[in-house]
């Protein structure tokens, strides 16, 4: 098995207690970016946090990494609908994020601190371990290919 398969398995295995035990499914309903949906940036996000600590060689601890990764964005609600709930949504879906996934699931410290971080600088706490720092710069790469590098081909497409 190579490490891409490796990776894959890891993330479908969490996947799958967290579909069984919570409401993860439910971010399938709603879209992140462009025509993304969140429970697939969050396989992406949790992908590429994995990847990264990988490549850099970085001693993670893996289920919490993707843990925290998967509910990072765990806010159940679709933040594109015309709700004064959702003006703010890049300042408090971390917030909401945590407090569903506390309802949801047991979580560590760390899974916790991943979730609630996750949108430094917007959010002005910042990253205290390895684990919410990948987390923070695996959604930001997800969500750049997400939506610049998706509306360049969509553009060129067009022409």
């Amino acid at each position: 098995m190579n490490d891409e398969d490796r990776i894959l398995e890891d993330i479908k295995e969490i996947l799958k207690e967290l579909d069984e035990q919570g409401r993860m499914k439910y971010t399938q309903r709603y879209m992140q970016h462009s025509d993304i949906s969140v429970y697939k940036h969050c396989i992406s996000v949790a992908y590429t946090s994995v990847e990264l600590a990988e490549r850099f060689s970085l001693n993670v601890n893996r289920k919490e990494l993707i843990r925290g990764a998967l509910l990072h964005d765990y806010f159940l609600y679709d933040w594109h609908e015309k709700n004064a709930g959702h003006r703010f949504h890049g300042f408090i879906h971390a917030g909401r994020a945590l407090q569903n996934a506390k309802n949801d699931f047991e979580l560590t410290r760390r899974e916790e601190n991943i979730i609630s971080r996750h949108m430094f600088p917007l959010n002005i706490v910042p990253p205290m371990c390895k684990e919410d720092w990948l987390v923070c710069l695996a959604d930001k790469i997800c969500a750049s290919k997400e939506t610049i590098v998706r509306r360049i081909h969509i553009r060129r497409y067009k022409k």
